[in-house]
């Protein structure tokens, strides 16, 4: 499955991803101390839905595009910044608007046509780097950062198109923690069915990491494996209240893009404690 961001561009994985991020960055946030953020596989950082990759797929009509008009309270601070920074904003962008000063941010893109747009996107000021690099490389590269931030948030969101893709998440994760015990990861990964993301939570428990929880929302049962039936986010070292604020938006996010088909829920699985 080819998961460049440029097709996807609002779908309701983007959602699931991009409403939790908001929260894990704001809940990081609460403390004044500096946070380095980490997006591995950035994309171009913003898309146009009415034209392109994104238009021709049309994922947004069943995603964002459910969610601007009078959206529920759980997603009201996702959505709103959606509004405020159009064209619809990808990871990078979300994540830039919710900077401190204090705090930094490095984006790694591999695919040659897409960091040509991120560094330009990104060409004023100095709190946001851009990397041309292999996000995998760049997880034991980067981290703990040189700019000497105590605390990070590392986003992993790979284009699954490799076989291996699950194993190298969980293993790019395990080392990720090795290298930053304290920093808060996240990766989005896409449910076609149940088999693979069974095994990738297994390698997520037997490559070592700690306090590990799963956020996933499927808008019917995960059978086909020719379809995006659903997606998840790992996170690992959730902040505090984590569990009590996913809830809700997942509900709020399943209440408005599903279509009330057969086998559609949304859960939080606990995959290793701390």
């Amino acid at each position: 499955m080819n998961y460049r961001h440029a097709f996807h561009a609002g779908n309701h994985g983007d959602c699931l991803k991009h409403a939790l991020l908001v929260w894990l960055l704001g809940a990081m946030q609460r403390k004044p101390g500096g946070v380095f953020v980490l997006d591995t596989h950035a994309g171009v950082g913003r898309y146009d839905l009415d034209s392109g990759p994104a238009a021709r797929t049309g994922e947004a009509t069943r995603g964002i595009l459910r969610l601007l008009d009078n959206p529920p309270p759980a997603l009201a601070g996702y959505v709103g910044l959606v509004h405020r920074l159009g064209p619809y904003p990808g990871s990078p962008w979300l994540l830039r608007a919710l900077l401190r000063e204090q705090d930094r941010m490095a984006c790694c893109e591999f695919h040659p046509e897409d960091v040509v747009p991120l560094r330009r996107l990104f060409a004023r000021g100095t709190q946001v780097a851009v990397h041309h690099r292999d996000g995998w490389e760049a997880l034991a590269g980067l981290l703990p950062p040189k700019s000497g931030e105590k605390r990070a948030l590392v986003l992993v969101d790979p284009p699954y198109e490799a076989e291996d893709e699950f194993s190298r998440v969980a293993a790019g994760l395990a080392l990720a923690q090795r290298r930053m015990p304290g920093a808060v990861l996240a990766a989005w990964y896409p449910i076609k069915h149940r088999a693979p993301v069974r095994r990738f939570h297994a390698a997520l428990r037997e490559s070592g990491l700690r306090d590990v929880m799963a956020a996933e929302m499927f808008l019917r049962a995960p059978l086909d494996p020719a379809r995006l039936n659903g997606s998840g986010l790992v996170v690992v070292n959730p902040p505090f209240g984590f569990e009590e604020a996913a809830r809700p938006m997942l509900a709020a996010l399943l209440d408005r893009l599903g279509d009330g088909e057969e086998g559609a829920g949304f859960d939080l699985v606990r995959i290793a404690d701390e």
